[in-house]
Order: C-alpha cells, then sequence, then structure tokens
C-alpha cells in the first residue's frame, strides 16, 4: 500500500471517530499553542531589552554623587550633588578606557510656547553627552562652543516636547520659555521612545551646561562647577570592570575619602545590568517553553491511549487485512500514520492559535512580542516526534497481532 493510500484510509479511520479524535488532539493544539506564545513573549521581552540597550548607548556608566552624613542622618543617594566637572575632565585625561565623559545638570521645569504649556526634563549637557548616549539630531544644529562658554539661551528638544509644543508645526528657530528664560530652538532629537524603567526619553529639552546651572535651574553658591551625574562610554573591546575600578580609585582620591570610608560615588553599569536582565528574559521564556511543552507529551500520551483502544476496537479488521495479503509493516505504518496525522493536524491548529494568542497578548497587556519561524518549526516538528513516539507502541502491537487469533476477537 502507498502512502497516499495509507494517509486516506488514516483520515477515514479518524473521520469515523471526530469528536474522539479532536479531543485527543487537544492535548496537541494546547501544547504547540503555548510554546508558540510562550516562545514570542519571551523573544519580545528580550528584543526590548535589546533596544533599551541601543537606546542607552553601548558600554555606558553612569557617575552619580554616593551617600553621605548629615547631622548623623544618612542622606541618599545623590542627594549632595558632590560631583563636578573638573572630576570628568580628570576621567577622560586619566582613564585610557574611557572614550568620552558627559558631565550633566538635571531638573524639571514648565515650559511655554504661546498658550501651550509642557512639565518636562531639561537637561544641561556638553556635546559628548551625544557620543556617550548614541543620540543624533533629527534635525537642526549642536551647541556652538560660544553658547556652551556662554550660557547661550539655545535648546535642543525632544520629540515629544516638539509635539506637545507645536503639534505639526515645525518648531526650527521657534523661541520657547523655560521657567520665563526664553530660549531658541536650535534642533529637534531623534526618537529614542522608553527607557528601561518606562519613562518616555523624548520628553526633554537639552540647554547647554552653563545655560542649566547659570540661567535656569540654578546652583548653590560656591558650587559654580558642580554637576548632577557624570554619564561616560567605555571603547569597545575594553573591559568595563577595569574602568569602572580606575574610575573608583580616581574619584576616591579627588574626594578625600580615606580607606574604611565608603566610595563617595554611586557607579553603575548599565550595559551589563540590561545584559542581566536580558539574560534573566532568556531564561525565563526557555522555562515558560519547558513548561507548555508538558502539554505537548500530556497530548502524546493522550494519542498512545486512543491508538491502544482503536488497535482494541479494529482487531477484526486487523486480522483480516493480514488475511486477505496486508503485511505486519502495511499494519505498522497504517496505525503510525494516524497517529502523526492527529499531531500533525493538532500542531497545526496550535500554530493559529499561538500566533492569536501572541497578537492578543501585544494588543491586550501591551506587551511586546516576536513570532520567528523557528519557533514554529520547532513545536510542529516536535508535535511530530510526539505522534511517532506516542503512536509506535500501538502501532507494533497492532503489527505483531496473527491473522487467526485477530479474526476470532470478539
Amino acid at each position: 500500500m502507498n502512502l497516499l493510500a495509507t494517509l486516506r484510509v488514516a483520515m477515514n479511520a479518524l473521520r469515523v471517530n471526530l469528536l474522539r479524535s479532536v479531543l485527543t488532539m487537544l492535548g496537541i493544539i494546547i501544547g504547540v499553542a503555548a510554546v508558540i506564545t510562550m516562545l514570542a513573549v519571551g523573544a519580545g521581552a528580550e528584543l526590548r531589552i535589546q533596544e533599551q540597550i541601543k537606546s542607552l548607548g553601548s558600554n555606558l556608566m553612569i557617575i552619580t554623587a554616593g551617600a553621605r552624613t548629615a547631622n548623623g542622618v544618612r542622606i541618599g543617594t545623590g542627594a549632595t550633588p558632590d560631583l563636578t566637572e573638573d572630576d570628568a575632565v580628570a576621567i577622560a585625561r586619566e582613564v585610557s578606557e574611557v572614550e568620552a565623559v558627559a558631565p550633566t545638570y538635571r531638573g524639571s521645569a514648565q515650559v511655554v510656547n504661546g498658550n501651550a504649556n509642557w512639565a518636562t526634563q531639561v537637561f544641561g549637557i556638553t556635546p559628548d553627552y551625544f557620543v556617550v548616549r548614541n543620540w543624533t539630531l533629527e534635525e537642526g544644529r549642536m551647541f556652538e562652543p560660544a553658547e556652551l562658554a556662554g550660557a547661550g539661551k539655545v535648546a535642543l528638544i525632544g520629540q515629544t516636547v516638539a509635539r506637545e509644543l507645536f503639534g505639526d508645526n515645525d518648531p526650527m528657530d521657534q523661541t520657547i520659555r523655560i521657567k520665563n528664560v526664553p530660549v531658541t530652538i536650535v534642533g529637534v532629537l531623534s526618537r529614542k521612545g522608553q527607557n528601561m524603567t518606562g519613562n518616555d526619553q523624548d520628553d526633554v529639552i537639552m540647554v547647554p551646561l552653563s545655560t542649566a546651572r547659570n540661567r535656569i535651574i540654578g546652583v548653590e553658591p560656591g558650587k559654580q562647577r558642580q554637576v548632577g551625574m557624570i554619564q561616560l562610554k567605555v571603547f569597545d573591546g575594553e573591559s568595563m570592570s577595569e574602568a569602572e575600578d580606575k574610575i573608583r580609585s580616581l574619584l576616591r582620591q579627588r574626594m578625600r575619602t580615606t580607606e574604611g570610608q565608603p566610595d563617595p560615588i554611586t557607579l553603575r553599569n548599565m550595559t551589563e545590568m540590561l545584559q542581566a536582565q536580558e539574560e534573566s528574559s532568556r531564561v525565563m521564556a526557555m522555562l515558560l517553553a519547558a513548561v507548555a511543552s508538558v502539554s505537548l507529551i500530556v497530548g502524546g500520551i493522550g494519542i498512545m491511549n486512543i491508538m491502544l483502544v482503536s488497535v482494541t476496537e479494529r482487531t477484526r479488521e486487523i486480522g483480516l487485512r493480514l488475511a486477505v495479503g496486508a503485511r505486519s509493516r502495511d499494519i505498522l505504518t497504517q496505525f503510525l500514520v494516524e497517529a502523526v496525522t492527529l499531531s500533525v493536524f493538532g500542531g497545526l491548529i496550535g500554530i493559529a492559535l499561538g500566533v492569536g494568542g501572541s497578537w492578543l497578548i501585544a494588543e491586550i497587556a501591551g506587551w511586546q512580542t516576536q513570532l520567528s519561524t523557528a519557533s514554529i518549526i520547532l513545536a510542529v516538528s516536535f508535535s511530530a516526534v510526539v505522534g511517532i513516539f506516542f503512536g509506535f507502541y500501538p502501532a507494533r502491537k497492532a503489527a505483531s497481532l496473527l491473522p487467526i487469533q485477530a479474526l476470532r476477537y470478539e
């Protein structure tokens, strides 16, 4: 009997007990759908983290002032901004692993354009900020040296600020007021999206560092060189941990921190944090997929159970076919094809449900998902293997029946 005829007989046998066949496929359907959906959610989470790493900038470190004690009370990280521009200059000069250093000064402000107003974050920056953060302009120009040195009244705005203040109008060369200080927009930043904490990175205005300190945010008397944080980028191929050790040692010296005292700074390796999060997401996705694959195994057991019942019910049919010349391998192939057909059909339905489930999760929960051809092929292949593995014993049992005993079976 050729394969096409065998498949036709298998389809007829499954159609006779349609409800039973559908119920048998349920385990495979649920298993394949669950595996595809879990892998899509995991791949989406991994892609999201990769986008966050890209948006942050590669090999990024962020330095803030460490915790201090005032009047016997321990003040939180960054509460006393001890960092200065001179610290950033020293890091750039003395730590060879560092490619670029960007001292920044940040504050919140109300921004007004005519009748439109918007509360946003204002960053005082230097040109190296764009190197460190891997950020570009969508239009316009960077700050000029005279504007950086002389607290120029110029600004670069993010996409969100541009939309809220100007709508569909062109913001270039327009004047806005930041805390009643008029500044001219000289550029619009390219889109960045949300960061790892869900904050909108495009909801920002950037001004020269001197402008932020002297005109908009302000500083305490005697702290004209103060900055809130230092962001830096390490050269590709250089050791992040070695650079971190050198920076800590340098700043301890500059801040006259004695042996036994805690570090005067807090240094966060953002790239390592995100890579660890990416690895965690990958492991979680594989764990969820492994749990979901249990449904496939349960479905395979269901197939074996039903095929054993089918062999028992069709014993006389098997005996008749053997008596008229069918070979044992024909019977073996017949029942194996039936088992694999159940698995493959269940797998195809599971693919449809898995794709639909991934889409629903993305739409309803707002999670990013990513379907891959490899996960679909893996799920269907596994379901076919399950069909062969769990269908072999019933098929072997059917093929080993003796014609006389089978024909006498009541």
